[in-house]
């Protein structure tokens, strides 16, 4: 088979590894990669191009970076490649019809969950901060509506009490490469037919807010550790101390505690951790961050402060 003329588009690093995997594909031919804009970044606020913009330059692509790839000016040149097809991993725009519609065999997606559950912005932070037990990856056809194309594969992995987002992103976004190598290729080749999905068992994962990181002491430990673990590419999960903000990048919830003590109290401080008082159990904490100070092991963090039980966070 003759190689299958393909555009990308993917921004983020989840992106970077499926975009690598296709550059060393020989079955692929990438006409272009379509990213988003430079936008600023660091402490400087410098315009930095995305992950993809850098990886595909580095391999001589074509790269575009319009603000919307919907424009008529936009559809007229990348119409001019001549793709058979698109794989979008994590764009960050909306397609239009008329976008779809520039590709025979149609365009696909990989996205970090087992549709229909989680269709949305962020899936991999709202399958932990759920309680999930398992997730994956799918690989699905691009419809207009949001996250709804019939599905052609998923690979699945299971979610333990070590699994924070950040872990979580790394392992998907490698399964995903796999699905665009496997899956897709069997697809354009017509050896796969794509499964619709099932409209009543969809949920959805909304976008992050900066409000979802305050902690709020009064939940049970179990639905506390969920979120930090869930909120670990930011915004990271936080709660105050004498009136500075700290911030928690790991725990460990314990079902044991003390339910006469008012949620957020300082329990007891170990010389390798301490833990905090919730509606139900407690909250073990391994690794935290105070204010204008870099992340640091709760040992760490003891020896520098003078934490002791007691001392209430939240108040």
């Amino acid at each position: 088979m003759s190689k299958v003329r393909v555009l990308f588009l993917g921004t983020p690093e989840f992106a970077v590894a499926s975009l690598q995997r296709m550059i060393a594909d020989e079955h692929f031919e990438l006409v272009g990669v379509v990213t988003q804009p430079d936008r600023p970044a660091g402490r400087k606020m410098q315009l930095q191009p995305s992950p993809v913009k850098q990886l595909a330059l580095q391999h001589g692509l074509r790269v575009f970076t319009p603000e919307s790839v919907n424009k008529p000016e936009i559809l007229d040149e990348l119409r001019t490649l001549g793709a058979e097809s698109a794989a979008v991993v994590a764009f960050g725009q909306i397609l239009s019809q008329k976008f779809l519609d520039l590709f025979p065999h149609g365009a696909v997606n990989v996205h970090g969950s087992l549709l229909p559950r989680w269709r949305g912005a962020a899936p991999i932070q709202r399958s932990l901060m759920a309680g999930d037990n398992e997730t994956g990856v799918c690989l699905q056809t691009v419809v207009k509506k949001l996250d709804a194309g019939a599905l052609l594969g998923s690979r699945k992995v299971s979610i333990t009490d070590q699994t924070d987002a950040v872990s979580l992103h790394d392992e998907l976004k490698a399964l995903g490469a796999d699905l665009l190598q496997t899956e897709f290729m069997d697809y354009l080749r017509g050896h796969l037919t794509a499964i619709a999905q099932d409209e009543s068992q969809v949920t959805y994962a909304a976008k992050i807010d900066k409000a979802e990181a305050k902690i709020e002491w009064g939940r049970p430990s179990r639905e506390i550790f969920n979120q930090i673990r869930g909120l670990t590419m930011g915004p990271i999960a936080w709660s105050s101390l004498g009136g500075k903000m700290v911030k928690f990048h790991r725990t460990y919830a314990r079902s044991d505690g003390d339910s006469r003590v008012v949620p957020g109290t300082v329990l007891d401080v170990q010389p390798s951790s301490f833990s905090i008082a919730c509606s139900q159990g407690r909250l073990e904490v391994l690794e935290i961050q105070p204010e204008s100070r870099s992340k640091m092991t709760a040992d760490a963090y003891v020896r520098g402060y003078p934490l002791q039980p007691g001392d209430r966070f939240g108040s």
